[in-house]
């Protein structure tokens, strides 16, 4: 029976509709990096994903996990999974680009090698919905009517990122 060994949640803005998951020695913009994960939930190289948002507007919440082995899947109440296999030397970030590190340098318990990393996904299409309902509704983004539905959308958008060490 696998055993969760950290669990951390944050907000997380995507830049560029998009935040990564990187081993932290890696510069995310550097060379060998993988393609914007257009439309994907993810998009991976060997030591960094990026997973993908439909906006870039409002904060989404990251739950990130660190198991001890592979946990039973969460595929129920979520709109999107996917899988990946990253190489880390024993610690992560999480990246926004422009925004900051979410994380920095977590230190994994698994310590360096392969790792999977899956990734879940809800509300991505729901939070650009009530975003663009606003604007069909004609509120003003400088009114006071439109900065509370605004806030009301962060954290809407939920992704759980789940590593384990691979055999």
């Amino acid at each position: 029976m696998s055993r969760r060994l950290v669990r951390l949640e944050m907000p997380v803005l995507p830049a560029r509709k998009m935040f990564r998951l990187h081993d932290a020695t890696v510069d995310p913009d550097g060379p060998g990096g993988p393609i914007p994960p257009v439309g994907a939930l993810i998009s991976a190289s060997r030591e960094q994903i990026w997973v993908g948002s439909l906006q870039e507007q409002i904060t989404a919440r990251l739950t990130l996990e660190e198991w001890n082995g592979a946990p039973q899947s969460y595929g129920d109440g979520w709109d999107d999974e996917a899988k990946a296999v990253l190489y880390l030397r024993g610690a992560v970030s999480i990246d926004m680009g422009p925004a900051g590190r979410a994380v920095e340098r977590l230190k994994l318990a698994g310590g360096v090698g392969d790792y999977v990393v899956r990734v879940f996904a809800r509300n991505r299409r729901e939070v650009i919905r009530r975003y663009e309902e606003l604007f069909e509704r004609g509120v003003d983004p400088l009114s006071d009517e439109f900065q509370p539905a605004r806030a009301a959308l962060e954290g809407v958008e939920q992704y759980l990122l789940q590593l384990w060490r691979g055999s």
